[in-house]
C-alpha cells in the first residue's frame, strides 16, 4: 500500500467510525495502519511486537480489543483459518466477505461476499460472515 493510499485509508476509516458513533482511538487507528502495510495476513502478536517500541507498551488485551473493535467496525477481516489479520478493502454493511487464500504465497485477496446465506437456520441473526476460500493465485497456479 502507498503512502498516500494508506492515508486515505486510515481518513475513510475515522470517518466511518464517527458515521457509526464510534471512536478511532490513536491505539485502534495504529493497529489498523500496521493491518494495513502489511503485506499479507498479520498475526496478532506480530502487531503487538511492532507496538512494543515506545514507552506504555502495548499488552496482549490492548491488540485483541483493538482487532474486536475493528472487526466489529468493518475495517480488518481475520482469517480464521490463519489466525491472522487483513485489512478490509471495502465496507460489508450490506453483506460478508470472500477471501481467497493462496495455498502457496499466503496471499489474501477479498471479495464481496452475499448480502444473506441462502441456508441460515430461520431465526439466526448473523453478526459477522466470512468466508475463506483455499487455492492458488493466478501468480502461483502452474501454466
Amino acid at each position: 500500500m502507498t503512502a498516500d493510499s494508506l492515508t486515505k485509508a486510515l481518513a475513510a476509516a475515522e470517518i466511518h467510525c464517527v458515521e457509526r458513533g464510534e471512536k478511532l482511538t490513536p491505539v485502534r487507528k495504529r493497529v489498523l495502519e500496521l493491518v494495513l502495510e502489511a503485506d499479507g495476513p498479520v498475526k496478532a502478536y506480530d502487531l503487538l511486537e511492532a507496538l512494543k517500541p515506545g514507552p506504555g507498551s502495548a499488552k496482549p488485551p490492548t491488540v485483541y480489543r483493538a482487532l474486536d473493535f475493528l472487526m466489529t467496525a468493518g475495517l480488518v477481516h481475520k482469517v480464521e483459518a490463519l489466525n491472522a489479520f487483513v485489512g478490509c478493502s471495502h465496507a460489508h454493511d450490506d453483506g460478508g466477505a470472500e477471501l481467497f487464500i493462496c495455498s502457496t504465497c499466503g496471499s489474501v485477496e477479498e471479495r464481496h461476499g452475499a448480502p444473506e446465506p441462502i441456508n441460515a437456520p430461520a431465526g439466526f441473526m448473523i453478526q459477522r460472515s466470512v468466508v475463506e476460500h483455499f487455492g492458488q493465485c493466478a501468480n502461483c497456479r502452474p501454466a
